[in-house]
């Protein structure tokens, strides 16, 4: 089977729906005090296949992105048309993660403490900066403007270090040059977990931007006139060389999600590219669909799974119910009535997450088969 460069695949549905489905088995298990390894994040260098899940999804904006405005353009919408959508899509984006995150808006501190940054935050920041950035530019242009944001921002942790600090480091998240910029910019208004700085904050979000422009370079390739072969081998070999090149630069700048090092946009953005290259082949290519099917079930609303299960997981844990002499979260009650009595911690933990993942599996079904898809 071929695809023409203008057809959409369903690969690309596929792979932005294995890594949603991967974000709700991360985000939900059971207890976090029982987790297997390999769906928790570093605790700083290095990843886990959990560390993957976010800089797909930036990865697939971009592809999509481009995809998306061509499309556009084709059908003859104004230069004028197309920035305006950008923008609005952006901060339609930005606006849900801010909303999700006061949600559901009490106690009053859940507003007047707000966290700013977020994960649907940076989405719509690289979404908006990478649509801008790219339209109307070659692709030597664009792979030079993302070359000097993963150089500069290299430069600026590795030489600069914030006040207070004797010299520049990357090995204390409070003394990094990021976290001494949220800690100026957003003051409070930061991951409680840590208090001092973001996963998601300012200065690390430039080179998500590059992870973004990646996608777009990578949508481009995709869009080539050329079999669709040639163009899934040509994705396949550049992602090997993205994640050699990010394995390489890690000696020196480390793989590190919380920081978004340049050397893990290489890393994981040639890793995203490998992946959606072979999903590509046996779906687009070899026609083995079946397997997909959830996946793009799950690709084709990805806003509505992740705020809608985020404000499901957020009310699960909000919600009291009474146990024993005192009370418990819904969340831990139904953990430890239907999973803890029969399973060991962890796989108990695993189940719970996988119960989840389906559950929302068989939301999305019914919007997709009422054709129900949200597009802002």
């Amino acid at each position: 089977m071929e695809a023409s460069p203008n057809t959409r695949l369903a690969s690309l549905d596929a792979f932005r729906g294995l890594t949603m489905a991967g974000m709700l088995l991360v985000n939900n298990p059971g207890t976090w005090s029982a987790i297997y390894p390999p769906l928790a994040h570093a605790p700083w260098h290095g990843w886990t296949p959990t560390d993957l899940i976010f800089p797909f999804f930036v990865f697939i904006v971009g592809v999509t992105t481009h995809l998306s405005l061509s499309s556009r353009i084709r059908r003859g919408d104004t230069e004028t048309a197309v920035t305006k959508q950008v923008v609005r899509r952006g901060l339609l984006i930005i606006l849900s993660g801010l909303l999700l995150h006061a949600f559901p808006f009490f106690p009053l501190t859940r507003i007047t403490e707000l966290r700013i940054p977020g994960v649907l935050q940076r989405i719509g920041v690289c979404y908006l900066a990478a649509a801008l950035l790219s339209r109307n530019r070659t692709n030597r242009q664009v792979a030079w403007i993302t070359a000097a944001l993963l150089l500069g921002y290299w430069a600026l942790q590795a030489l600069i270090a914030p006040p207070g600090v004797s010299r520049a480091t990357l090995d204390v998240s409070s003394d990094t040059l990021s976290a001494w910029i949220d800690r100026i910019v957003f003051g409070s208004h930061l991951w409680r977990q840590s208090g001092s700085w973001d996963p998601e904050g300012l200065l690390s979000t430039i080179p998500a931007i590059g992870t973004c422009l990646l996608g777009v370079l990578n949508g481009r390739w995709l869009s080539r006139e050329a079999p669709l072969a040639d163009r899934l081998n040509g994705m396949f070999a550049a992602g090997a060389l993205g994640m050699v090149a990010g394995l390489v630069w890690n000696w020196v700048f480390p793989i590190n999600k919380n920081l978004w090092t340049s050397s893990y946009v290489l890393f994981t953005a040639g890793m995203a590219c490998t992946t959606i290259a072979v999903i590509a082949w046996l779906i687009d290519v070899r026609g083995y669909r079946r397997w997909a099917a959830p996946f793009v079930t799950y690709g084709l609303n990805p806003l509505i799974a992740f705020v809608g299960s985020g404000a499901m997981a957020r009310m699960l844990g909000l919600i009291r119910v009474p146990a024993g002499e005192t009370t418990q979260s819904l969340q831990q009650a139904i953990h430890e009535t239907a999973f803890a009595p029969w399973l060991a911690p962890r796989n108990a933990s695993l189940a719970y997450a996988l119960a989840f993942v389906t559950l929302w599996y068989g939301i999305l079904r019914v919007l997709e088969r009422k054709k129900i898809v949200l597009k802002i």
